[in-house]
C-alpha cells in the first residue's frame, strides 16, 4: 500500500501551496521541534490589501532565546488576534465569498487569543483552513514521535515510523536533503511543485500567489479546489 508523508514546520495562515501539499499526501507532520527561525512565515502571512501585500505578525518573545524551538515559542501579548481579524475583515469585507467564513474567522481568532504557544495557534488555523478548503489528511506533530539525527535522518526517521513509501518536501530542500538515505530505506523522494497555479480575480490587482489561503477563499469559495492541485495529485 501505498503512502504519502510530508513533514513542514507550521506556519501562521498560509499560503495555497501550502495546503497543497497537505491535501496530497496521507500523513502530515508539522515539524515544531525544529529551531524558531525569526522574519519567517512561523508567526506571519501575507494579506492582498489595496496598497498590494500587507504583513499580519503575531508578536512572540524571542529575546534571549535565539535557539528556541517552534513548540517553545510563546506569544507577546493578546490584541495581535482581535487586530488580526479587524484587518481580515476590512480588506476582504468586498470581497465575494468572505462572508461565509466570518463567522468561522471570528470563532478561530476568538479561540487564538486564549492560546500561549505559537504552534497551537498554527494548528487551529491549519486545521481550521483545512476544514474550509476540504481536506481531510490526518496532522500529527513531530514531538509525538520519535526524532533522532541529522537533518535527512530526522526526517527519514519521521516516515519510518509513519510507513511512508513516499516523502513529499518542499522544493527548498533539494539543497540539502541526502535522498540517498531515504532510496536504502525504499522510500521515494519526490519535490512539490509550486509553478502554474491558475489566477482568480483578487480584488486589488496585480495578482499575487504568495498570499494567505484566506484570499483564496474570500474570492472564490467552494471553488477554491479548482485553483489548487491537490485533488488531482492524490493517492486513492
Amino acid at each position: 500500500m501505498q503512502k504519502r508523508v510530508a513533514i513542514i514546520q507550521s506556519n501562521y495562515i498560509p499560503w495555497k501551496g501550502y495546503f497543497d501539499i497537505i491535501g496530497s499526501v496521507d500523513h502530515f507532520v508539522l515539524y515544531d521541534d525544529m529551531q524558531y527561525t525569526r522574519r519567517d512565515w512561523r508567526n506571519r502571512n501575507q494579506i492582498k490589501s489595496p496598497k498590494g501585500p500587507q504583513w499580519l505578525t503575531i508578536p512572540v518573545e524571542v529575546k534571549g532565546k535565539f535557539n528556541q524551538r517552534i513548540c517553545d515559542t510563546l506569544v507577546a501579548g493578546k490584541d495581535w488576534a482581535e487586530d488580526h481579524f479587524k484587518s481580515l475583515t476590512h480588506t476582504y469585507s468586498k470581497a465575494p465569498h468572505f462572508s461565509e467564513y466570518l463567522s468561522s474567522l471570528q470563532t478561530a481568532y476568538e479561540a487564538a487569543a486564549k492560546l500561549d504557544r505559537l504552534s497551537d495557534i498554527n494548528y487551529l488555523f491549519i486545521s481550521e483552513l483545512c476544514r474550509c478548503l476540504e481536506i481531510t489528511t490526518p496532522i500529527t506533530w513531530s514531538t509525538d514521535l520519535k526524532v533522532e539525527g541529522d537533518k535527512s535522518q530526522r526526517l527519514l526517521n519521521i516516515c519510518k515510523q509513519l510507513n511512508a513509501s513516499e516523502y513529499v518536501s518542499g522544493p527548498a530542500a533539494m539543497s540539502y536533503l541526502n535522498c540517498d538515505l531515504f532510496t536504502q530505506e525504499n522510500i521515494t523522494v519526490s519535490f512539490f511543485d509550486y509553478s502554474n497555479y491558475p489566477e482568480y480575480q483578487q480584488l486589488y490587482p496585480p495578482f499575487s500567489h504568495g498570499v494567505t489561503a484566506i484570499d483564496l477563499l474570500a474570492h472564490v469559495g467552494d471553488d477554491a479546489p479548482k485553483y489548487m492541485k491537490y485533488q488531482s495529485l492524490r493517492v486513492n
